[in-house]
């Protein structure tokens, strides 16, 4: 896997990825940025909810659930007046829509994204971040 990141001048950059996709971080105005993107923090966070998310659909049609939708809602705390700010705590929250979904499956697959397949959270809960999970079920 590889990424290329550029300077766009103040403390905006553009990331590239191995596979061609680019996206736009840039910092507050405080920090001298235009908000023209996402903070760097930010993107770490919305790549572990991706990373997840991804499991979380996908076991669930491996195991034949009628999956319409899933969101991933995260909240996360970052250690207060320190420098590095890491995170301390992540929670994710999927919402997963369906016809006919059962709980236990939809349980099951968000318990092995969390423990087994999600490099993302497991990485960082390895490292000390607290990682929480929980789901509901909203029925098409």
């Amino acid at each position: 896997m590889q990424a290329t990141i550029r300077w766009q001048g103040n403390v905006c950059f553009e990331a590239k990825s191995g596979t061609g996709h680019t996206v736009l971080m840039d910092g507050p105005a405080e920090h001298g940025g235009e908000n023209r993107g996402a903070r760097p923090m930010e993107m770490l966070l919305m790549g572990v909810g991706g990373c997840a998310s991804f499991d979380v659909v996908h076991i669930l049609r491996k195991a034949r659930q009628d999956v319409t939708a899933c969101r991933c809602e995260l909240t996360a705390e970052r250690a207060e007046n320190e420098v590095p700010a890491v995170f301390t705590r992540i929670h994710l929250h999927f919402v997963v829509a369906g016809t006919n979904l059962k709980p236990n499956q939809v349980k099951r697959a968000v318990e092995l994204s969390a423990e087994k397949y999600c490099s993302a959270s497991i990485m960082l809960g390895r490292a000390g971040v607290e990682m929480t999970h929980s789901h509901e079920i909203e029925e098409r």
